[in-house]
């Protein structure tokens, strides 16, 4: 089963090795013939919600996401917007840690209907809220809120609109965090791994940004940005941390065909990922940036 290479491949890789003995599984679709109807069903829900926590679709779950938001400062009598919100996970532990009204975005129409549940089973009432956004056509309310979380906004599009809207949305001196992954040298779009990455990811591998010119665009837009940060190590200790407890989990279980299938997809995703960022082709970025109040 790939979720046993998994971890095994990164016990080869870690001090502390994986060993996983399950029965054998049921046959399963190999990955690259997985074809789901959406990018995210239900499968897929469960599993990031066994990765990251309940609720969450990136690695690092609610420590991440409350780890990018405390640099900001926020109380409760700050908005923020969050873009990247998942399946609500993040825009309701920011609320319950600092007490802000998160409006979360989310572009996938599946984690959108996901969070609406989470947040209605949250009791947060009227403080978080999701709505769905179009990343090739960001619009983003103007001046409404005092600070921005931003995860991996700039998926498969030109990434200077989208800065733009950010920017706009903020109030004069209002902050951004932002975290994506960028290339330093241009990509090799030929190399296997990343056009199978770029696939499963929906990605255009052409597309990435040097982080200088990240920070460029950053401040063309209006913003001052104060921290360019290179957190790939922690992202992908988080990567592994997720697919560690995964595995544990998996000791003597036999999932179903369905589960196994998309076990099968999201573990070549990751392990796609772990690999681009470890060789270096890939870092994962953070930007801290305020609004100079122009636009």
């Amino acid at each position: 089963m790939l979720a046993s290479a998994f971890a095994s491949w990164f016990g080869r890789s870690h001090a502390a090795p994986l060993v996983v003995a399950t029965a054998a599984p049921a046959p399963v679709t190999p990955a690259a013939e997985v074809r789901p109807r959406t990018p995210w069903p239900r499968e897929r829900i469960a599993l990031a919600d066994a990765l990251w926590g309940e609720g969450f679709g990136v690695p690092g779950g609610e420590v991440e996401a409350l780890r990018l938001t405390r640099t900001l400062g926020p109380s409760p009598a700050h908005s923020l917007l969050l873009v990247g919100g998942g399946p609500g996970g993040a825009a309701c532990a920011i609320t319950r840690e600092f007490g802000a009204w998160v409006a979360a975005l989310e572009n996938e129409p599946e984690l959108v209907d996901a969070a609406h549940a989470f947040i209605a089973r949250s009791q947060l009432g009227r403080k978080v809220s999701i709505a769905s956004w179009q990343p090739d056509k960001p619009a983003f309310e103007t001046r409404k809120y005092h600070h921005c979380v931003a995860m991996e906004p700039l998926i498969g599009v030109q990434a200077e609109p989208i800065l733009d809207g950010l920017a706009r949305a903020l109030k004069p001196s209002g902050q951004l965090v932002l975290t994506d992954l960028v290339a330093e040298e241009k990509l090799d779009t030929a190399h296997p791994g990343l056009a199978r990455w770029a696939a499963l990811e929906r990605r255009d591998p052409a597309g990435f940004q040097p982080s200088a010119a990240v920070t460029r665009m950053l401040a063309r837009v209006g913003m001052d940005v104060r921290v360019a940060e290179d957190i790939s190590e922690r992202h992908i200790g988080q990567v592994v941390q997720g697919w560690r407890k995964v595995v544990r989990d998996l000791r003597g279980t036999r999932p179903d065909p369905a589960n196994a299938a998309q076990l099968v997809a999201e573990a070549e995703r990751w392990l796609l990922r772990w690999r681009l960022v470890k060789d270096g082709r890939l870092r994962m970025m953070r930007w801290h940036a305020i609004s100079r109040g122009g636009g």
